[in-house]
């Protein structure tokens, strides 16, 4: 839209903005301009969840006949190796949680707007579509708007596009449908940074209807998905339980047809399946992941799954052209 249909449309203009009652009115109809947490996680969940492993069945399965049989060393050692997993687990996923609260803190405090005919500064969370912000040098942008006024205006957008340089800002309008974020040039987004310049924005959006609000839904309503690699361990856990099951089985009737005790042999082949269940292969598995995320997380990247270090290794690009690629992807 040009301008003048965007002040139409939110009925507002430069010099006066909205008025006090018609702001108080949007924001009980928009409610405030802050990101809403959906249903978190207790940390007594996420330690549940962690026992719907395979091979973590196969082993308390494992620690529970060995308690049974006697060898109550051998059920405290598979015991404490559960225990450990389990616990790292939930640990790194109690840091993940934390993910949608460093969001939050991209969140400006407050923001000047025109109200009344007066500038005036306020909580971001009481902003509202139609409100004119004004912008300048080091301001975060409190919500995503039209740009109405930009005198050298430029904003860093990494934080939604990855794009290091700032983007230089217009008034005009841009005659294009589905444009990526990085290209709409007449609108800046919550959480980004006035990087150089001033200028003035009509709201659009507040909240989690914002491009970083949607980030921020995502992320609160992700659905659980198996990676590669958990695939693979439940096949992998799968296959250990039948072989081992399989050998036990000949075990004890081979043994049972030669002669030997029932009992004898029972005991011969629940010893046996203990002893080929791999104890050390989830924990191993957990360490490996927290390395990863402790290694992303130096890195400035948010990792909200352990799992999910895994599934960012397993991405693959081809069909890439190197001598098209623009240097700073091939870096």
């Amino acid at each position: 839209m040009d301008v003048s249909e965007i002040l139409k449309h939110f009925s507002t203009d430069l010099q006066n903005g909205l008025s006090s009652q018609e702001a108080k009115r949007m924001l009980e109809q928009y409610g405030p301009n802050e990101l809403e947490e959906g249903k978190r996680r207790t940390i007594f969940q996420m330690f549940l969840s962690q026992f719907a492993n395979f091979l973590i069945i196969i082993l308390l399965a494992a620690a529970v006949i060995s308690l049974l049989f006697g060898e109550t060393v051998d059920a405290i050692l598979i015991m404490a190796i559960v225990v450990l997993n389990v616990i790292i687990s939930t640990i790194q996923e109690a840091k993940a949680e934390k993910s949608l609260a460093l969001l939050k803190k991209m969140a400006a405090p407050t923001a000047k707007v025109i109200r009344d005919g007066v500038v005036q500064t306020v909580p971001s969370r009481e902003i509202v579509p139609g409100d004119v912000v004004i912008l300048e040098a080091g301001n975060y942008v409190p919500a995503d708007g039209r740009v109405v006024e930009a005198v050298n205006l430029s904003t860093s957008e990494a934080a939604l596009t990855g794009e290091s340089q700032p983007v230089e800002k217009i008034v005009q309008a841009i005659d294009e449908e589905n444009l990526p974020i990085g290209d709409r040039k007449n609108m800046v987004y919550s959480g980004t940074i006035v990087s150089r310049g001033r200028g003035k924005a009509i709201v659009t959006a507040t909240g989690n209807e914002t491009e970083i609000g949607k980030i921020a839904k995502a992320l609160s309503q992700m659905e659980e998905t198996k990676t590669p690699l958990q695939v693979n361990l439940e096949k992998l856990g799968k296959q250990i339980g039948i072989i081992i099951l399989a050998i036990c089985a000949i075990v004890f009737i081979v043994g049972t047809l030669e002669g030997n005790p029932v009992l004898e042999m029972f005991l011969t082949a629940v010893s046996l399946a203990v002893a080929a269940v791999p104890e050390g292969l989830p924990a191993v598995v957990t360490i490996v992941l927290a390395l990863g995320m402790y290694n992303m997380v130096k890195r400035h990247a948010i990792i909200r799954k352990l799992q999910a270090v895994e599934a960012l290794g397993s991405v693959n690009v081809r069909g890439l052209n190197r001598n098209r690629v623009h240097p700073e992807i091939n870096r």
